[in-house]
């Protein structure tokens, strides 16, 4: 019995193991509503009792999953520290803080995160694979998106204190850090609005930070995108000689579905 909940609750190669994990898949998106839907005043007030009696199953629901997934785990500290145990367990825990913090029952939208188990339900290989790419640029390209950021810090740290020389504190320009503030919201292009330059040396400059703005914005693109195309020419997968089948693990020795011994890994 605890191998068949085993192969029910963590595999989906069966039709109740892919049934239990669409149905969590529901019961996540609903709680997470719930949740949202008691947050507006209007709705709390006329269903608020429905909402928390809602909010209470679910969460009794996941709690009894969640303990019934470490009683079946065949390496069970090995589950409850990984990355989906850990969002199991932070699923569950926020309602019954709310017993001693009001508030605490809102961070059930957490609950959210456990939709990536959509992953496994639908068998997303290949986005998996993607964001093994994304991730390697990522991590690739983190020297030249700290030295972008460091220039970056300083351009504005600049631009700020010669607008506050220009503008000063009589034109909303009270201190060099609002100036700053500003000159961020300018080159983001954000334009919040709240502060602007009365001069016009002040709306010349804040023009051309504008422009720059639209130059700044593309150079992390351009780097991550370069990083993208490298990982990419670098990625390396296997196929079966014999059935064809793609996307298999770096480290199998066999086909998952023949079962003939698979090539040498080649690069894409």
């Amino acid at each position: 019995m605890k191998e068949r909940l085993y192969q029910i609750v963590f595999e989906t190669e069966t039709k109740a193991g892919r049934r239990f994990d669409v149905l969590l898949l529901w019961a996540i998106i609903l709680s997470v509503l719930a949740v949202m839907l008691e947050s507006v005043v209007e709705i709390h007030l006329q269903y608020g009792y429905y909402l928390t009696l809602a909010e209470w199953f679910f969460t009794i629901l996941f709690t009894i999953e969640y303990f019934l997934r470490i009683y079946i785990a065949r390496n069970r500290t090995g589950y409850m520290f990984s990355f989906f145990g850990i969002i199991d367990f932070l699923a569950v825990i926020p309602t019954y803080l709310s017993l001693l913090l009001f508030g605490y029952h809102y961070l059930m939208v957490i609950r959210i995160l456990r939709l990536l188990r959509v992953f496994r339900v639908l068998k997303l290989v290949r986005f998996l694979g993607e964001a093994e790419v994304l991730k390697a640029a990522m991590k690739s390209s983190r020297h030249k998106i700290f030295i972008f950021l460091g220039f970056v810090l300083s351009l504005v740290t600049i631009l700020g204190t010669i607008m506050y020389i220009i503008e000063g504190p009589e034109n909303g320009f009270a201190n060099i850090p609002i100036s700053i503030y500003w000159a961020i919201v300018t080159l983001t292009t954000v334009g919040y609005g709240d502060i602007a330059p009365a001069t016009n040396l002040g709306r010349f400059l804040s023009s051309f930070i504008m422009i720059l703005g639209y130059a700044i914005i593309a150079v992390p693109t351009g780097i991550v995108t370069a990083e993208i195309t490298q990982a990419n020419k670098q990625r390396k997968y296997q196929t079966c000689d014999s059935c064809f089948l793609e996307n298999h693990d770096q480290d199998a020795k066999f086909c998952k579905r023949c079962g003939s011994q698979l090539p040498e890994l080649t690069v894409e």
